[in-house]
């Protein structure tokens, strides 16, 4: 590789993944002698750009952290993801950090090629966030295929699988992605069953795009989250949860995100929770990672089920349960 300044932005794009390189590597990937790599590392450092080396059959070179952050190398999937994440955080912002997001993705899209802008457009229009919290694992590209198919107006078939593991094939026409913070369903209209349907994405399998585009349907509900939402609690068991927790209103507020339902100031000290959820495991968890004190009006089964995890954990720590 004879081109000096594309051999040191490769360079450079390989010591920015967290790992160290032996200059040995770094010189095969490069296609140059060890020599070279070490007048490369030279011309980065005086770029500002913090090179370490470590001597020894081990040794090698890697990106440290510096006083201040160089620019940054990165391919089409890593723009694509910072890109999505700080629109993500932009429209759904962490307390403090939402002037930034916005700064930050102007600077982004700014310098984004057409064709990833195009991108990181279909996909942030898609989605529709309900509520934020970690859940399942969703293949990106079936969410990328599913959002422009979204933005396009465009039939999509695919293979799915039902909660009892049914297979099926699908040709339909997606209206919506909505995150519902633990799943992503697909709102879309089935052609085949000639009505609206919900799909989980993870139960998606080769979403594959047809190229027919469709007039867009009027959709059941200009509000897709609040669709999806009716539909889940009418077709899946839920539970309405009614508490009192002992901590500032916006504090639970700030620690629940949009997941917190309905939170109503009691006093300066505690407020009153009301929401739904399809899980007692869920709700529990919620509400003992807010690390207040609280009590539960109902459902009866959440009671039934922290007192079964009260007495878990207290035989893990040698105690005895609570008499039943």
């Amino acid at each position: 590789m004879s081109n000096t300044p594309g051999r040191l932005l490769k360079l450079l794009s390989l010591l920015q993944t967290p790992r160290e390189w032996p200059g040995s590597e770094l010189a095969a990937r490069l296609r140059v002698s060890p020599r070279t790599v070490r007048r490369d590392v030279d011309r980065l450092r005086e770029l500002g750009y913090p090179v370490q080396a470590t001597l020894g059959a081990t040794g090698g070179y890697r990106l440290a952290a510096g006083k201040a952050m160089p620019p940054l190398l990165l391919d089409d999937e890593e723009a694509v993801a910072i890109a999505v994440g700080l629109r993500i955080a932009a429209g759904h912002p962490v307390d403090g950090i939402e002037e930034a997001s916005v700064r930050a993705l102007a600077k982004v899209a700014q310098v984004l090629p057409s064709r990833l802008r195009h991108r990181v457009g279909t996909f942030a229009a898609a989605p529709v966030p309900m509520f934020s919290e970690d859940g399942t694992n969703v293949d990106p590209q079936t969410l990328t295929v599913l959002a422009s198919a979204v933005a396009a107006h465009e039939r999509v078939r695919f293979d799915y699988r039902s909660v009892t593991g049914e297979a099926s094939r699908r040709l339909v026409e997606p209206y919506r992605l909505v995150s519902a913070g633990r799943r992503w369903y697909l709102l879309a209209y089935d052609n085949e069953r000639a009505d609206w349907r919900i799909f989980r994405v993870d139960r998606i399998d080769e979403p594959r795009s047809t190229g027919v585009r469709v007039p867009p349907r009027e959709p059941p509900d200009p509000d897709a989250a609040a669709f999806v939402t009716r539909r889940m609690y009418s077709l899946a068991p839920t539970y309405r949860v009614r508490a009192t927790l002992h901590l500032p209103a916006e504090q639970v507020t700030v620690r629940l995100g949009t997941a917190a339902g309905e939170v109503e100031p009691v006093d300066e000290r505690s407020c009153r929770l009301h929401g739904h959820a399809d899980t007692l495991e869920w709700l529990a968890a919620r509400l003992l990672r807010l690390g207040c004190e609280f009590q539960v009006h109902e459902p009866p089964e959440l009671v039934d089920h922290l007192r079964e995890l009260g007495n878990r954990a207290r035989r893990a720590a040698g105690a005895q349960p609570d008499p039943v």
